[in-house]
């Protein structure tokens, strides 16, 4: 087991991390902007407004997406468990 090999499994798990990551912090990034605009176009300073778009906008990224997040880590850890007889 050498360096380049752990570094490798690293870079490979903290690629995936942001893969799978990524569509859920940005279906909540977009909405909480949207929201913002439109509290900023109609004077409404609430701030607990932003939270149940944001929640509902994430869950359904989650629906939509979970099979794949569910496949792309099943296949990373067959992947790990693949590579323990060559260590």
């Amino acid at each position: 087991m050498t360096l380049g090999f752990i570094l490798e499994i690293i870079r490979t798990a903290v690629f995936l991390v942001l893969t799978l990551a990524a569509p859920i912090l940005f279906s909540g990034l977009i909405v909480g902007l949207l929201v913002s605009i439109f509290q900023a176009t109609t004077s409404i300073q609430e701030q607990t407004l932003t939270f149940v778009p944001k929640i509902a906008a994430i869950l359904l990224v989650l629906v939509f997406t979970s099979e794949w997040m569910f496949t792309s880590l099943r296949d990373y850890t067959i992947e790990l468990f693949s590579m323990i007889p060559n260590i």
